[in-house]
């Protein structure tokens, strides 16, 4: 994800300077090695949104890689060698938020011909499951109450170095746990590239406190209001645009109701 879980807090001085008024390049903070989301061989739907960015602004595309641990903001964004973070969690409080550009889902993975069919997971039947979950991440304390036996996989790692859903991923595949319960976009995306393909569920139905969905902005720097003003309208003018590239990824995409819009989220890209 981006979902920026673990970024490191990067107040202070750098943020106050004035607002950049010219722009020779659309300048991207990202992480070269992060599909779905970005790679350096511009693979991910965020360099694709990226590449609409920057043909709507009619300037060149840049790209400043860093791996998405802790310090990613600071050694970035605030350093002033980037403009923005393509995806960002609502809310998150160490950049300024655009408005959202998606809304996705924690999904369940499972092989296709599974009888786990759960969409909350207070599902009686994830009792005595083994289901894989990267650590720290909303669905294990549910999951655990719900007597699935969880497997774990590290949250923060090197993405040059470990993948932790691609290995959640290969253990459904391989029959080691029976099923993943993964943050949307990486669900969809992995689950779609299997073969044969695993089914995909999102946990729209979910009722247990842990928050499952989330809204996905541009992260920014503070103190720039003309930049948000310019990203939250090209959002606006090119939300279906946006919106067919990630579906093109398989991610599982909610209206503003929290209700499913692509209900074959899951399918080849």
């Amino acid at each position: 994800m981006a979902l920026a879980v673990g970024l490191a807090f990067a107040g202070g001085a750098l943020a106050e300077l004035p607002e950049r008024q010219q722009r020779e390049a659309l300048r991207v903070c990202a992480d070269g090695n992060n599909l779905p989301f970005s790679n350096q061989a511009g693979e991910g739907f965020e360099n694709r949104i990226a590449e609409l960015m920057a043909d709507d602004l009619g300037v060149p595309l840049t790209y400043v890689w860093a791996p998405q641990v802790m310090g990613f903001v600071r050694n970035t964004l605030e350093l002033r060698v980037c403009d923005v973070i393509m995806g960002t969690p609502a809310g998150y409080e160490f950049v300024q938020n655009t408005n959202p550009y998606y809304r996705s889902v924690y999904s369940l993975v499972v092989p296709e011909d599974s009888d786990l069919v759960a969409t909350r997971l207070s599902d009686p039947a994830f009792e005595g499951r083994r289901i894989g979950v990267v650590a720290e991440t909303p669905p294990t304390v549910p999951l655990r109450r719900s007597g699935a036996r969880i497997q774990g996989y590290p949250l923060m790692v090197d993405t040059r170095v470990r993948a932790p859903v691609r290995d959640a991923i290969e253990d459904v595949v391989s029959g080691n746990t029976d099923g993943a319960v993964l943050w949307g976009p990486l669900a969809g995306y992995y689950a779609a590239r299997q073969d044969p393909s695993l089914k995909l569920i999102p946990l729209v139905d979910d009722d247990s406190d842990a928050t499952l969905d989330y809204r996905i902005t541009m992260g920014i720097r503070h103190g720039e209001p003309h930049w948000k003003d310019w990203i939250n309208d090209f959002i606006d003018r090119h939300q279906e645009e946006i919106d067919a590239i990630l579906t093109e990824y398989g991610v599982p995409l909610l209206d503003r109701r929290g209700r499913l819009l692509n209900a074959q989220a899951g399918g080849d890209t």
